[in-house]
Order: structure tokens, then sequence, then C-alpha cells
């Protein structure tokens, strides 16, 4: 797929890349060169909501039926009592 640049500096996504991308009005996206040739590489930026949607449930294999926090509040009142 061919774009083409304008006098402003703009471009357009073809859609079907778009689409595969997720690719959406708003969406941030980083430009960067790539060292050594004449490629450029793109990426989606992931807005906050996205990242947390990612990391929701995240470790919960790792604490079943504990309680993190509660463990850790513990671990530093001993810390504090002998240090």
């Amino acid at each position: 797929m061919t774009t083409t640049v304008t006098s402003k500096n703009m471009v357009s996504i073809p859609a079907a890349v778009a689409k595969e991308c997720g690719i959406r009005p708003g969406c941030k996206l980083e430009w960067s060169v790539v060292e050594g040739n004449d490629c450029l590489r793109v990426r989606v930026v992931p807005d906050r909501a996205t990242l947390a949607e990612r990391l929701y449930g995240k470790g919960r294999h790792v604490a079943h039926g504990r309680d993190l926090i509660a463990e850790l509040d513990d671990e530093r009142e001993a810390d504090g009592a002998t240090g």
C-alpha cells in the first residue's frame, strides 16, 4: 500500500492497516527512523485504558488466596520493629 505525504507532512493511513492495528481517531502514533536504512517505524501508543485492560488479572495465579498488601504491611512492620 502506498500513500502520499501532503505539503503539511500529513499522511492517510490505509483503512485496512488502521483496522488491523486498531487505529482510531485520537490514537497516538510514535514515529522513529530505523538506523542504517531509509525505513520508518510507526508504533501505536496504547492509551491508559488499553494498558489497564492488558494488566487486569495479571499475577492472579501467583497470589491466589493471599492478601499481598497485608503481607507487605506485616513485612514492613516487622522490619521497622527490628531495625
